[in-house]
């Protein structure tokens, strides 16, 4: 009888890591999906700014008064 608790407590233990692991896979897919998203929208902004230089802050390139 013993032999058959631990054979039972093994697979209940086997089987919480399986819930465990699939419960990672999908946080770990979710925040993938949220960092691919990220990047694209970098990506956006950097073409942005590019396209545009003066967007960020057009007075940056202006000399102040008292020159």
């Amino acid at each position: 009888m013993e032999d058959e608790s631990r054979i039972v407590e093994l697979e209940l233990r086997y089987m919480q890591q399986q819930e465990l692991l699939q419960e990672l896979s999908e946080v770990l897919y979710a925040q993938q999906r949220e960092m691919d998203a990220l990047k694209a929208e970098v990506e956006q902004l950097k073409k942005k700014l590019q396209d545009e230089p003066g967007l960020v802050d057009a007075r940056q390139h202006e000399k102040p008064p008292h020159y």
